[in-house]
C-alpha cells in the first residue's frame, strides 16, 4: 500500500488525528466534536474538527463505520460523502439513525465515520450517438439475481413483485 501526504489542520484542538485502526485498513477513523442524540429516523450534520488539503488528483470519501451500522443503525446519508482536493473547510458528516425504535446517543470523540483517500481520474466526456455493446448491456439494480425485483405502479405508487 502506498502513502500520500495529506496536510491537516485541527479546527478543534482536542480531537484526535484521523488514524487507521489496523495496518492495511483503507479508512481512517473520524470522530464527532459534540454530544448528540439521534431519534429514530433523525439525521444531523456533525463536525469532525479537522480540515484537510488533499493533493490534486486525490479525493477523500467519507464512509460509514460498519460496526456502528450493524449494531446501532448509524449510517451516513450521502455515503460515501466526497471531499474534493480543493475543499479546505471542516469535514462534516451527515449521520442518520436507521433504527426504527431506539434513539442513538453519541458522545464527543466517538468514532462516527471513516475517511478513505483515493487517487481519482478526471474524465473527459465525449458524446456519441450510441454506446458500444457489452456483455452486461443495460442490466442494473438486481439484474444479476439474488434480489427480488419490485415494479412500482405509476398509478398507486405501490410495489409488486416481478
Amino acid at each position: 500500500m502506498s502513502n500520500v501526504k495529506v496536510l491537516l489542520t485541527r479546527l478543534d484542538p482536542d480531537v484526535p488525528l484521523p488514524e487507521y485502526a489496523r495496518p492495511g485498513d483503507a479508512g481512517a477513523d473520524l470522530v464527532t466534536t459534540r454530544d448528540l442524540v439521534l431519534q429514530p429516523g433523525e439525521r444531523a450534520v456533525v463536525g469532525t474538527g479537522i480540515a484537510v488539503a488533499l493533493p490534486e488528483g486525490y479525493a477523500g470519501f467519507v464512509h460509514p463505520r460498519s460496526g456502528l451500522a450493524a449494531r446501532a443503525g448509524l449510517g451516513v446519508v450521502n455515503a460515501p460523502g466526497t471531499v474534493d482536493s480543493g475543499y479546505r473547510g471542516e469535514i462534516k458528516v451527515c449521520l442518520i439513525n436507521h433504527d426504527r425504535t431506539q434513539p442513538l446517543s453519541l458522545r464527543r470523540g466517538d468514532r462516527i465515520a471513516q475517511l478513505v483517500v483515493q487517487k481519482v481520474e478526471h474524465a473527459v466526456f465525449h458524446e456519441v450517438a450510441e454506446l458500444p455493446e457489452s456483455q452486461r448491456g443495460t442490466g442494473g439494480y438486481g439484474s444479476t439475481g439474488g434480489h427480488e425485483m419490485l415494479a412500482v405502479s405509476a398509478e398507486t405508487g405501490h410495489g409488486t413483485e416481478v
